[in-house]
């Protein structure tokens, strides 16, 4: 029954996630853009200390919190409207299972390089991983996650419009990579002198 619910919650989500990317719910693209873009402006722009903002923000709250409580048992108003802060079961069982996922994933790669010894692999990850410092390298980290939150706000519509235009340049694109990859295993890969595997067995 568990399990049954964690699939349903996931499943909602991915729907949420989705109409806001396509702009179908047009309120949740419109708040995503701008509190992204008054954070990355506060942040990067106008040089704002993440730390020394959040304390200032949520000690405005509680303050505003405190007297709005003590107002409200002086005048026999109602107290302020808050929700049930604690996060649920289910919730955490997703965020676990979201992490197993990803560390697992992690160690099958380190697996791959340091006991299967895939050249292929190994250069793969590496490739992926010098442009990852390169990009990095030309961003501060929050205006690269600003970019990325422009992007996923933009992508997802001009695919979902120009789908079969941006298909047809994609397998164009895909064959010419993968052309390039043959000639590449096949001039350079290939003759690669691969370790031997030191008598340790290799597990699937």
């Amino acid at each position: 029954m568990l399990w049954g619910w964690h699939d349903l919650i996931v499943y909602t989500l991915l729907l949420v996630v989705a109409d806001v990317l396509l702009w179908r719910e047009w309120c949740g693209g419109v708040v995503m853009l701008t509190s992204s873009t008054m954070v990355w402006y506060l942040f990067e722009r106008a040089g704002y200390n993440f730390l020394s903002f959040m304390a200032n923000v949520l000690s405005l709250l509680v303050a505003i919190l405190f007297f709005w409580a003590k107002s409200a048992s002086l005048l026999n108003r109602s107290l302020p409207p808050l929700p049930n802060l604690e996060i649920s079961e289910n919730t955490v069982v997703i965020i676990t299972d979201v992490l197993h996922q990803w560390i697992n994933h992690t160690l099958s790669i380190a697996h791959n390089i340091a006991i299967a010894r895939d050249l292929k692999f190994f250069l793969k990850v590496a490739v992926s991983l010098w442009l990852v410092s390169y990009i990095g390298s030309l961003f501060e980290f929050l205006t690269l996650v600003y970019i990325g939150v422009i992007l996923s706000l933009s992508v997802p519509v001009v695919y979902d419009k120009y789908q079969h235009f941006i298909d047809e340049k994609l397998c164009v694109t895909r064959r010419f990579i993968q052309t390039q990859y043959r000639k590449i295993d096949e001039m350079v890969l290939r003759k690669l002198p691969l370790p031997s595997n030191g008598g340790y067995p290799l597990h699937s």
